[in-house]
């Protein structure tokens, strides 16, 4: 049987939607064919993926021991170094704890010291107005010269202020065989001109000064503290300064030459402690002296009074003699009358006695 379209009792528009189905179910297999292949090909990279992820994962497993290992070690380093960071600032802060001791002690140490500075600040400005002031000068040398004396004698080897016959009140009297004065009012202000000269000329005109002074103060001393009988043959200048003194022996020998020829003696507060150590054992010496006249007077008159014991003893020896012959003759009288009485007794008359 042929096939003849024209015989066909279909219908155009069947046959057109026929064929486009036939079409659309071919378009549907080729794109199921290519959705297949893409699906193979996606499956292989998803199997590729795979493998990767598991190979990425060991890595990433190793990674994380790699990094537990780490951070454990980093851990121990930073326990560690705490540790040592720790001893460390223990043994700093002790160290800083001691040094901050030290450095408060220091501190109180120096606070002390400036408290003595200034103390000696104070002194120094009451020693510059007491020099300054002549009166208060003199008290100023008296003072220092009791205190030197009370240092090196006995209470009763020195008095202060004593009056002489000429009516002179001397500073101290130093109480030897024969008294010695001491003087401690030095005219201090042509000293204080030579330290505050500002050129030599200046200088030169004080020192001129300071002579004149020393050699008018010197005489004064020597006609008021040095009496013929009264007193000793020289007397002491007191200087209450070592400055003044080592300026006077360097600068001024001739004037110190003329007061060893015045008989006056130039002390400062070295030189005046040992000559009182000197006059000490003098006094000490003269006193002894003195003690063994004393023993020598009494020993004299000890030997007296032995003779005199001695011509009474020998009386004593006589009437002892005497009184021992009187003993004999009563005892010779006394066996004389028990004999008598005896040939009374026994009536026996006819020997004789």
């Amino acid at each position: 049987m042929s096939f003849n379209p024209q015989t066909w009792p279909v219908d155009p528009w069947l046959a057109a939607l026929a064929l486009l189905g036939v079409l659309v179910l071919w378009r549907v297999a080729r794109v199921m064919g290519d959705l297949t292949a893409r699906l193979s090909a996606l499956d292989t990279r998803l199997t590729h993926l795979a493998d990767t992820q598991n190979q990425l994962s060991g890595g990433l497993s190793q990674v994380a021991q790699g990094q537990a290992q780490t951070v454990g070690l980093v851990e121990s380093r930073l326990a560690d170094l705490g540790r040592y960071m720790g001893q460390s600032l223990a043994g700093s802060a002790e160290s800083t704890a001691a040094s901050v001791g030290a450095l408060r002690e220091r501190l109180q140490v120096i606070d002390a010291a400036q408290a003595k500075i200034e103390a000696l600040s104070s002194n120094v400005l009451g020693l510059q107005d007491i020099l300054s002031n002549k009166q208060a000068r003199g008290a100023f040398g008296e003072v220092q010269l009791e205190a030197l004396l009370s240092d090196a004698l006995p209470p009763d080897a020195f008095s202060l202020q004593a009056t002489l016959s000429n009516g002179r009140r001397v500073d101290a009297l130093i109480r030897m065989p024969q008294p010695i004065g001491v003087d401690a009012k030095f005219p201090l202000e042509a000293y204080r001109m030579l330290i505050a000269a500002p050129d030599d000329s200046a200088r030169t005109a004080a020192r001129r000064a300071l002579a004149q002074a020393l050699r008018a103060h010197i005489r004064a001393i020597s006609e008021r503290y040095i009496l013929p009988g009264e007193t000793a043959e020289g007397a002491l200048m007191f200087l209450p300064s070592e400055a003044v003194y080592a300026e006077m022996h360097a600068s001024l020998p001739e004037v110190v030459r003329e007061a060893f020829a015045a008989r006056v003696w130039i002390v400062s507060p070295t030189t005046l402690m040992a000559t009182l150590i000197t006059l000490r054992a003098t006094l000490k010496d003269t006193r002894l002296r003195a003690e063994a006249q004393a023993v020598r007077r009494e020993i004299a008159l000890m030997a007296t009074d032995a003779e005199r014991l001695g011509a009474r003893v020998a009386k004593l020896e006589q009437h002892i003699q005497q009184v021992q012959g009187d003993l004999g003759d009563i005892r010779i009288s006394a066996d004389k009358i028990t004999r008598r009485g005896a040939r009374l007794d026994s009536f026996d008359f006819a020997q004789g006695g």
